[in-house]
């Protein structure tokens, strides 16, 4: 039987279907981690009521890539599951700020450890875990404590995606992929945690099996889509993807 492609002719067609109200991952920090075509894409697709899973909504720099805090500044987003909601420096305002203040999307920090655990635990199967992450913070008030070996711990749950839109350095036509710096972070726990698992990919892709097995990072049975990133009309640049 025939090995049906996993490639995909654009970035439209690949977020076409994603629906109203879904709960979507977003790999990486930033350069060239983040899947900033399948952003521009959902942008254009309008799905609205989002729940946006990420490390941060963005940056506050300029010129900006597009990111989460686009889709919250577009009228998309209900509530954002990041580690940080804030920008680094306090002369500095992310476009996510405002937002939240006012109340018109919601918010949950997650220590950034925690969310890759989270994120791992929906991948493998396990509904919840303790961490002594949090404890005696803001973040524990109200929730569930244990004493565990002496030391008090947080009841934390797993993180499960429907969508996980993510980009590699490398993939094959099975799926099998390569992450390359920032774009591993994130994105193999992320890949296993999400229903239906969308990659924009930077390198040719390549014929399946081309990839040794030993260098795939996320193996292709959890990718669903595969894009290529064009030479040019594509963000970021060449210049800035490879730094």
């Amino acid at each position: 039987m025939a090995r049906r492609s996993k490639i995909v002719g654009g970035f439209d067609a690949a977020v076409a279907d994603i629906p109203d109200g879904a709960t979507i991952a977003f790999g990486g920090f930033a350069l060239p981690g983040s899947p900033f075509n399948l952003i521009a894409a959902l942008l254009r697709q309008g799905a609205k009521r989002l729940t946006c899973i990420g490390n941060t909504t963005g940056g506050a720099h300029k010129p900006r890539n597009p990111d989460i805090g686009m889709l919250v500044e577009n009228g998309q987003v209900a509530k954002v599951i990041c580690s940080f909601t804030a920008a680094p420096r306090a002369s500095d305002q992310l476009p996510f700020t405002p937002f939240y203040e006012r109340g018109e999307v919601d918010a949950e920090i997650v220590p950034q450890g925690t969310l890759a655990e989270r994120l791992r635990a929906a991948g493998a199967g396990i509904p919840a875990f303790y961490t002594p992450t949090a404890v005696g913070t803001e973040l524990a008030e109200g929730r569930e404590t244990r004493i565990i070996n002496s030391r008090e711990v947080l009841l934390e749950y797993a993180l499960p995606a429907d969508v996980a839109l993510l980009r590699a350095h490398q993939a094959d036509e099975a799926g099998n992929l390569r992450f390359r710096r920032a774009q591993r972070n994130f994105g193999p726990l992320m890949a296993t945690a999400a229903k239906l698992v969308i990659v924009e990919v930077e390198e040719p892709i390549l014929p399946a099996g081309a990839i040794d097995p030993d260098d795939v990072h996320t193996p292709g049975i959890y990718v669903h889509r595969l894009v290529q990133i064009p030479p040019d009309g594509s963000w970021p640049s060449r210049k800035e993807a490879t730094p």
